[in-house]
């Protein structure tokens, strides 16, 4: 099974790759962080470094207002009428199937930022960064009607609304330049080439399902798949439609072979510094400001904005077969891409798409009686279209020692408040961090965070 299945079911099982920028925000005011330079190149360090390959800088994060509890439920069922032990919320003998759903908006976005090498060092006037990464990202946007739907299919009119899906991967080479202006100004930038491995862009829009007289559901939508991916197809299935008087293929499954780059595209970015006094200082930043330019698009699309839909049904989620969440997405996807009703429209070219971009705004204030510790106000906004957010951290930072410094954060975003932290060690010829901008909390036995908010950043790097 392909990762597009998972990504295509998203929105009803767990098993997708789960809001999050893709480097640590709450290493942001930490002046012996290796990598805040990623946060804002204007931001220099005071040593220079090259990264472990692979291990230099690996971050990976989850967030949303939607997830696995959710969506997987004990089964009432078992034991006695059942053998799965895990359910998921369209079971009709749940009490309450959409505790802890959204009313608006459903959102999940999950990002992976790999660093497959770094160094820094000082030369030309300034600071200077060479990067090279790894990056994917994938969201999910779907309204709280349609869940309620899946869970209820009752009611004789279900105004749904808009339903998106998307997920991108690409790797990053940068180069960057910081360089004092005077002696409180001090800028930087990034130019970054972009190699797009893939691009997956879904939606329905203006959903409506309505109960026929036959007693099946009749959807009405606008439903667009377009996918950017070497060695990339639809698989198509005829279909009968007895209430329309014949058939037609429609998508039921994709195939993909491992192919070489799909597209290439620019990025930058840019910063700076004022430092206002010795304890006052500022700081902004724009990120990931630029696109890629896709080779194809292969395209599916509905033709008739009105058709005939069976329902969603409940699949168990529980059982001893190892590859039950394998399973479990193939049923899942094909009651998805039955509710999509898309049809192959083969390649319509090349494609331009953003990779989101992100601003930074940060205050700091050094505690002129106790200067090894300082507080920092750190405003993040995601630019993403449906995918955007926007976050405030609020964070303490502290250098008792040489060797170390630690931060602890608070911070309130579009899904929730949470707690960040950062463990700062750096020796003469070693440095290694570990942190979090949301502790990962409860998680699944396939280490799903329940709630979908979680994440993990760590990096070994060597001093030069």
């Amino acid at each position: 099974m392909t990762h597009f299945k998972y990504f295509a079911i998203a929105a009803f099982a767990a098993v997708s790759t789960g809001v999050a920028a893709q480097d640590l925000r709450t290493g942001y005011f930490s002046d012996n962080f290796m990598y805040r330079h990623n946060l804002n190149p204007a931001f220099d360090n005071e040593e220079e470094y090259f990264s472990i390959p692979f291990i230099g800088n690996l971050n990976i994060n989850m967030a949303g207002n939607f997830g696995y509890e959710e969506l997987v439920h004990k089964n009432p069922l078992y034991p006695d009428r059942s053998d799965k032990k895990m359910t998921s919320f369209m079971n009709p003998y749940l009490s309450n199937p959409l505790k802890g759903f959204a009313s608006g908006d459903n959102k999940v976005n999950a990002t992976l930022k790999e660093n497959i090498f770094s160094m820094g060092f000082k030369k030309w006037g300034g600071y200077n960064t060479v990067e090279l990464n790894v990056r994917a990202q994938a969201n999910v946007t779907a309204p709280y009607q349609l869940f309620e739907f899946a869970a209820y299919p009752e009611n004789a009119f279900y105004d749904i609304g808009d339903i998106s899906l998307s997920a991108q991967a690409f790797a990053e080479l940068s180069v960057g330049h910081s360089r004092r202006v005077n002696d409180k100004i001090r800028v930087g930038a990034k130019a970054k080439l972009l190699v797009g491995m893939g691009d997956a862009q879904v939606k329905m829009e203006d959903v409506t399902v309505n109960l026929s007289d036959a007693n099946q559901w009749v959807v009405k939508a606008k439903a667009q798949a377009d996918v950017s991916m070497s060695g990339f197809k639809y698989l198509s299935k005829t279909k009968e439609y007895e209430s329309k008087g014949g058939s037609c293929d429609h998508v039921n499954d994709v195939d993909l072979k491992v192919g070489g780059p799909s597209g290439f595209g620019l990025a930058v970015d840019a910063g700076l510094t004022y430092q206002l006094n010795d304890d006052i200082s500022f700081s902004a930043s724009i990120l990931d400001l630029g696109a890629i330019m896709w080779t194809k698009d292969y395209r599916a699309e509905n033709d008739q904005q009105e058709f005939v839909f069976d329902g969603f049904h409940d699949v168990g989620v529980g059982g001893d077969n190892p590859n039950v969440l394998d399973n479990q997405a193939d049923k899942y996807t094909d009651q998805m891409l039955d509710f999509a009703n898309l049809r192959d429209k083969g390649d319509k070219g090349a494609r331009i798409t953003g990779i989101g971009t992100t601003i930074n705004l940060g205050a700091e204030y050094v505690l002129p009686t106790f200067r090894m510790l300082k507080l920092g106000l750190l405003t993040t906004a995601k630019i993403n279209g449906p995918y955007s957010w926007m976050e405030g951290r609020l964070s303490g930072n502290i250098s008792p020692v040489d060797w170390f410094d630690g931060t602890l954060a608070i911070a309130v975003n579009n899904y929730q408040s949470n707690l960040g932290f950062l463990a700062n060690f750096h020796s003469k010829k070693l440095g290694f961090f570990i942190g979090m901008d949301c502790p990962l909390g409860k998680v699944s036995k396939e280490l799903i965070p329940l709630n979908s908010n979680g994440g993990v950043s760590f990096g070994l790097n060597v001093k030069m």
